[in-house]
């Protein structure tokens, strides 16, 4: 197809399957569903390059090809095998991909939390009949106890019950901890739920965090020292994240390593906004972790992270 300028993209936003990515056609204007594993393509419906597929012409028919994976180890689940770059869903709940024999996977059903309030005095999660997910539903109950069970989350104040218009006034601010990067080294997730929101919600958050490099140089203990001083960079950096890289440089701290077999990771850190800009002209936001001090502790984490094969594989290009 011609590519006519200027670009004219449909004004409705794009709806692409669970772990689809996002790229851009050929003619570099608009943004597509990526096409997945032997699904049909073309220069206006290219593959999904994050899982390494590419568009085979060689057996064209009407001016389209076919999406294949470059090769790759094969990923063996529960005695079923799967090509490198296939997708699947082994339950209702995941949907998965195979990368070069490591298996990653992204829920399909939310796991939000939910607090009482005023307007749901009893939230309770339950699973219905034809359908995988649960859902939140609000069990009714007299006024009194309404008000009562939503007290154990607002402040208490005898003269004045918490109004349904007034949730963040009278919002009693529960967070937990952040907890330990997904990675030991390289970009990772860090999260934490909480309440502090205008809806007196409990919920999820997020936040990206890197406890150093994965090249990083570790700095050399001085005698009779069991903790490395926490390190900095000697030129500041610019954070990558899915081929897109944040528009601000940064000499963020990184943690050292200790002597003794401990583990050295973030006791005190900050959380800031980092915008990152995509070779395709897209600007985003993230929440990110800062580290401002290290400890050794014998309480390892263990990596987590799912893409254990991919564990130095970066992706480019695009971003969902």
């Amino acid at each position: 197809q011609v590519c006519t300028y200027p670009c004219q993209c449909p004004s409705q936003p794009l709806q692409c399957p669970a772990g689809t990515s996002h790229v851009l056609d050929a003619c570099g204007c608009c943004k597509v569903c990526a096409r997945q594993l032997g699904e049909l393509c073309s220069p206006q419906k290219p593959c999904d390059h994050h899982k390494g597929l590419y568009c085979d012409f060689s057996k064209v028919h009407r001016g389209s090809g076919i999406c294949l994976a470059h090769e790759g180890a094969t990923c063996d689940l529960l005695g079923k095998i799967y090509h490198n770059g296939e997708s699947f869903q082994p339950t209702c709940k995941l949907q998965c991909i195979c990368m070069d024999g490591a298996i990653g996977c992204i829920p399909l059903c939310s796991d939000d939390l939910r607090l009482p309030s005023p307007e749901c005095p009893s939230p309770r999660r339950v699973r219905f009949r034809h359908k995988c997910c649960e859902e939140w539903i609000c069990e009714e109950g007299s006024e009194e106890n309404r008000f009562q069970t939503a007290m154990a989350v607002f402040r208490e104040d005898p003269g004045q019950k918490p109004e349904p218009n007034n949730l963040q006034e009278n919002c009693l601010v529960q967070t937990t901890e952040w907890s330990a990067c997904s990675k030991s080294c390289g970009m990772g997730i860090s999260a934490r739920v909480t309440n502090d929101n205008p809806q007196c919600r409990l919920e999820k958050e997020t936040r990206l965090c890197m406890v150093r490099p994965c090249d990083f140089p570790m700095e050399k203990s001085k005698k009779g020292k069991k903790c490395v001083r926490t390190p900095k960079p000697r030129q500041s950096l610019r954070f990558e994240l899915s081929g897109c890289t944040s528009t601000r440089s940064f000499r963020p701290r990184f943690c050292g390593s200790c002597t003794d077999g401990r583990c050295c990771t973030p006791s005190l850190s900050s959380t800031a906004a980092v915008e990152f800009r995509c070779p395709e002209g897209d600007f985003f936001q993230r929440k990110m972790m800062f580290i401002k001090m290290c400890s050794c502790h014998y309480d390892c984490p263990r990596d987590n992270d799912i893409f254990l094969a991919t564990y130095h594989r970066r992706m480019i290009g695009d971003h969902v």
